[in-house]
């Protein structure tokens, strides 16, 4: 165990698309077993649904959004186990456009856990939230009916978001399902001195949003997985 840590230390910081996280938030997530059980098998494919800040708006470039870099920290993470993060973002989509695609572009893809980024564009349109709420269970009964499991991500803290987004983010909460408490995490980033971390168009992530958000996002899916990271992760260091 303590050869084990420095050496995912170094391996975090290794390389630009790897640059060092913000300090931990302490966004936690519950126990998610087909998230061990995946680690156990040795592969693990995630979705990442979602709007333009699932595609990776607001990056300075191809590959700076959340999910490429959160594929490559649970990489390192987990070594021994084949980690693929699929990015299923499409920017200015709501989640009844992200619904009509689930089965194309989540379900095809036969995935162990998706991570559902939605009600941003609600939010900017002056939707119900009551509707979008509707639109959200239905996707989440579909998931379930397929056996996969959902965690829910809230909107990003921006100037733009900050008088209705977090009416979505309340609705989120209700449905039941976990959810990754991205402004509980930014405005935990804020009081430590992180808080640029919003694009010039006061709603994205810039790149070191999304650094930021890979990495709280990796610690908590680490956690809800117990310790079968960490007991892979050492088998895979004592290999000749």
């Amino acid at each position: 165990m303590r050869r084990f840590l420095p050496l995912l230390f170094l391996g975090l910081l290794s390389g630009p698309a790897l640059a060092a996280p913000c300090p931990p938030a302490g966004v936690r997530l519950p126990p998610i077993p087909a998230l061990a059980a995946a680690l156990e098998r040795g592969s693990l494919t995630i979705v990442a649904l979602g709007s333009s800040s699932t595609e990776g708006a607001g990056a300075s470039a191809a590959g700076l959004g959340y999910p490429t870099l959160l594929e490559e920290r649970l990489r390192v993470a987990w070594p021994g186990v084949t980690v693929r993060v699929v990015n299923a973002g499409r920017s200015g989509e709501t989640s009844s456009e992200m619904l009509a695609r689930m089965e194309r572009d989540v379900l095809a893809e036969r995935p162990d856990l998706v991570i559902w980024q939605a009600g941003g564009n609600e939010a900017l349109r002056g939707r119900e939230a009551g509707e979008f709420a509707a639109v959200m269970r239905e996707g989440l009964d579909r998931l379930r009916e397929a056996g996969v499991p959902v965690v829910l991500m809230d909107n990003q803290a921006s100037p733009r978001l900050a008088a209705r987004g977090p009416v979505f983010d309340a609705e989120l909460a209700r449905l039941g399902a976990p959810v990754f408490r991205r402004s509980a995490a930014m405005r935990a980033w804020a009081e430590r001195g992180e808080d640029a971390l919003i694009a010039s168009d006061a709603l994205h992530h810039n790149d070191r949003g999304y650094a930021c958000l890979a990495g709280e996002l990796s610690a908590a899916l680490r956690g809800a997985a117990g310790d079968a990271w960490q007991r892979r992760a050492i088998a895979a260091q004592r290999r000749p």
